[in-house]
């Protein structure tokens, strides 16, 4: 008998270290991001002792006599990874092996709250001695775990369970509702820690470039994400779901879970944590059918294997694969081998007239969105040339995103990150700028999904303790109550810990009286009111 890795895998790779038959693959040296969309485990060397189940942060991990029906096919998934890549030993990845440090001897900034974030204060608080201050412009932590995710996805949010050790540290503190580069400074986070990194992610959508795409109805796709997961910067936005299709441009997992979210039946929405401004919106959407558009065959699609899979078990949802490409080259690698192996069936499943729809196209470019004063429709070309216009009035672009430039610290613009060489910081000249770091998204560009951030933090933390024994990070600082002083002195309300945690509990009872993971608080005001209230967890 054997454990089976499955859907809501992260990658974050905790179940690793704890096997004691290096039976999971694949690992990648610190910093380093492995090609495929998942962990496996060899069933053949599994000894069947659980540790791996213990360890997973996302419940992601089946004894396979206990696989619920909907992911029964995740067994032969492990098993046909490792028929191609047979099992290696190799060495475990471990964390930060550093000896303790005087206390107040390096204290560090770290800027983000998301999952890149909270993997860098993980790693530096096993270090005795070390102090951290977190900063966001949220009041709320966790980043796209929290307003990323999708509501549907519950198991993927536990991961930020994890991070429980690092935020109850006595030498930890979080500021949230703290804008750096409005609220504070980079040269003030400089003046009153040793080394500042930013884990800011990559919050900008890409553009198109083409007509027509700033009309309303037309929208990145991560602000429709935000929209519907309670994000306060997208709480007021109107999505208009009028008519009865809507257009994703991109296929990665983004796109595949805002179609999912759009097809769901309300009663299935409604067990979830989505906003309620969503819920509501989305109980009286007229959409029936979401087409989902790649400039690309099906052999390059950039979904995972896991949510197209996912896929078919969407009650009263046809999912159509409109592609010539179905099947599988001798070169191909065994993820690519299952996503046309789960193609070629969709392509057999009889629809149904009654049944909502997911379209995938291929070999198709988006060319001009028209409308005069909302978007209409999307005209596109053919590979071979022709043009085609799609009728829509929901238009959305799930085409990978960007980070913005920080205040004081070197962009490069091309790629939209910062300039970094292994998350040092690099100025124009190509010289390290002394006490600043990257990790996540802002450092390598929007990809991995949660968990290969462990790997990212883990390798800018090893070049932080580089600079730290080399004695770059050895200069004066203000001590570490003085930046309460400034917040307090530029009018900041800042939510700490036990401010996250009185929001977290108000969320969850009210989500109890309606029996939902939570119902999330969207509104600055009401966050802030929640945070102070006397009902803290303790």
């Amino acid at each position: 008998m054997t454990y089976v890795i499955t859907q809501s895998c992260c990658k974050d790779a905790s179940c690793v270290p704890v096997c004691p038959v290096d039976c999971i693959r694949p690992v990648g040296a610190t910093g380093e991001i492995t090609g495929t969309e998942m962990l496996y485990i060899d069933p053949v060397t599994c000894i069947d002792c659980g540790a791996c189940v213990d360890a997973c942060p996302v419940d992601a991990i089946y004894y396979e006599e206990e696989l619920p029906p909907e992911l029964e096919r995740f067994k032969g998934i492990n098993s046909s990874y490792f028929e191609h890549h047979p099992l290696a030993m190799n060495s475990q990845r471990a964390g930060t092996d550093h000896p303790a440090v005087e206390q107040g001897s390096l204290r560090v900034a770290i800027v983000g709250a998301g999952p890149a974030a909270c993997y860098a204060a993980a790693e530096l608080t096993r270090v005795a001695g070390v102090e951290v201050n977190m900063f966001d412009r949220l009041a709320t932590p966790f980043g796209l775990v929290r307003t990323g995710v999708a509501p549907d996805h519950q198991h993927t949010k536990a991961v930020v369970k994890l991070f429980d050790p690092a935020f109850a540290s006595p030498r930890f503190e979080c500021h949230f509702n703290v804008e750096v580069g409005k609220t504070i400074t980079h040269e003030d986070l400089l003046a009153h820690h040793h080394a500042v990194i930013y884990a800011v992610g990559a919050p900008k959508g890409r553009d198109l470039g083409i007509p027509g795409e700033k009309l309303p109805g037309s929208y990145a796709a991560a602000d429709f994400v935000g929209w519907y997961n309670g994000h306060p910067d997208h709480a007021d936005t109107t999505f208009d779901l009028s008519a009865e299709r809507a257009v994703i441009i991109g296929n990665g997992n983004v796109a595949l879970d805002v179609a999912r979210i759009l097809l769901m039946a309300p009663e299935d929405l409604a067990k979830t944590d989505i906003a309620q401004h969503a819920l509501d919106k989305l109980s009286d959407s007229a959409i029936e059918e979401v087409v989902i558009l790649a400039r690309r065959g099906l052999r390059e699609a950039a979904f995972s294997v896991g949510e197209f899979l996912a896929l078919s078990h969407l009650p009263g949802v046809d999912v159509i694969v409109d592609s010539d490409e179905l099947d599988a080259h001798d070169d191909d690698d065994v993820e690519t081998r299952m996503k046309l192996e789960i193609a070629r069936e969709f392509t057999q499943r009889p629809t149904q007239p009654q049944n909502k729809r997911i379209m995938f196209r291929f070999m198709v470019s988006p060319v001009e969105v028209g409308g005069e004063e909302h978007a209409e429709s999307l005209r596109v070309v053919h590979a071979g040339g022709d043009t085609e216009v799609i009728e829509s009035r929901l238009i959305l672009r799930s085409i990978g995103q960007r980070g913005v430039p920080i205040d004081g610290v070197p962009f490069d613009d091309a790629n939209g990150v910062v300039s970094n060489e292994h998350g040092r910081v690099l100025r124009e000249d190509g010289q390290h700028v002394p006490g600043v770091y990257v990790t996540g998204w802002i450092k390598r560009g929007p990809r991995g999904v949660i968990g290969t951030n462990r790997s990212c933090a883990e390798q800018t933390v090893q070049k932080l303790w580089e600079d730290y024994d080399s004695g770059l990070l050895d200069r004066e600082v203000a001590d570490r109550d003085a930046m309460a002083d400034l917040l307090a002195e530029r009018g900041a309300e800042p939510v700490d810990w036990q401010g996250w945690r009185a929001i977290d509990a108000a969320e969850r009872e009210r989500g109890r009286e309606t029996s939902r993971p939570r119902v999330k608080f969207v509104d600055i005001a009401e966050l802030l009111s929640a945070a102070n209230s006397s009902d803290a967890a303790c």
